[in-house]
């Protein structure tokens, strides 16, 4: 089975409906994650159509603001997400940095609330790839997904050595960073991603949709020199791993043997 760990199937709106017919065709199982508290009750109805979606509840750097001093409605949605995402801290896209407190205060309290609930967090993390880590170390977080990584080499080989795992995804067939990021990795920390619709979109001014992993992939492949069947084994393999023993998760990994 094909795993996309980080899409955003909120957002394709129009397009849901044959998305849906896509993962259920390539059999993808979609990790969904959401930005904000809207966006959770999206995917959550979307994942009641679909058993190959698991919604995920987050808020992104870029909405943390909204909700830094509501930190309390968050938690009922913490408590009914398997897993957390998307969180982390951005300091590149996000450039007024009179929003960086709000990112880390928000940013902390999933990560007590991870650290408290024994969750896997789906991490954010351009332009603070360093305080990242830093707080994954404080708060005793062991089972990372870093999404889209692009951050500098030595954070990497840090983070590597730390056994988070990193998810690669579309932007690998355009940037030569992106391809020594994937050099860089063990095939025991690798993921596959599409941040779907709007990682493609970005890219190349077009709506990603679920088969685009396919690309992604043959492109690991060939960077790899495997396969693509190899990478998708692999990634099966390594997710496994990541959810082994996890209650919250305990009906996915089934399904996924």
């Amino acid at each position: 089975m094909w795993i996309d760990a980080h899409a955003h199937l909120d957002k394709y709106q129009n397009l849901l409906e044959p998305a849906l017919e896509e993962i259920n065709e390539c059999r993808i199982f979609t990790i969904s994650n959401s930005m904000d508290l809207p966006s959770y009750e999206c995917n959550l109805e979307i994942g009641a159509i679909s058993d190959l979606v698991l919604p995920t509840f987050g808020i992104h750097p870029k909405r943390a603001p909204e909700y830094a001093d509501r930190l309390l409605e968050l938690g009922q949605a913490i408590e009914r997400t398997p897993l957390i995402g998307e969180i982390g801290l951005d300091f590149h896209w996000v450039e007024d940095s009179s929003q960086y407190p709000a990112q880390r205060k928000v940013f902390e309290y999933f990560l007590a609330a991870a650290r408290e609930q024994k969750k896997i967090v789906n991490l954010h993390t351009k332009g603070a790839e360093k305080e990242i880590l830093d707080l994954l170390e404080r708060y005793d977080i062991h089972r990372p997904i870093v999404h889209w990584y692009s951050g500098p080499l030595d954070i990497l080989r840090a983070m590597i050595d730390y056994r988070a795992c990193f998810t690669i995804g579309v932007e690998l067939m355009y940037s030569e960073h992106i391809q020594a990021i994937t050099r860089e990795l063990p095939m025991t920390l690798l993921l596959t991603e599409t941040d779907n619709p709007g990682g493609l979109q970005w890219l190349a001014g077009k709506p990603g949709m679920p088969s685009v992993l396919r690309d992604v992939l043959q492109a690991i492949a060939e960077l790899k020199q495997t396969t693509a069947e190899a990478v998708v084994d692999a990634v099966q393999e390594n997710f496994l791993r990541l959810i082994h023993d996890d209650p919250w998760l305990d009906g996915i990994a089934k399904a996924l043997e």
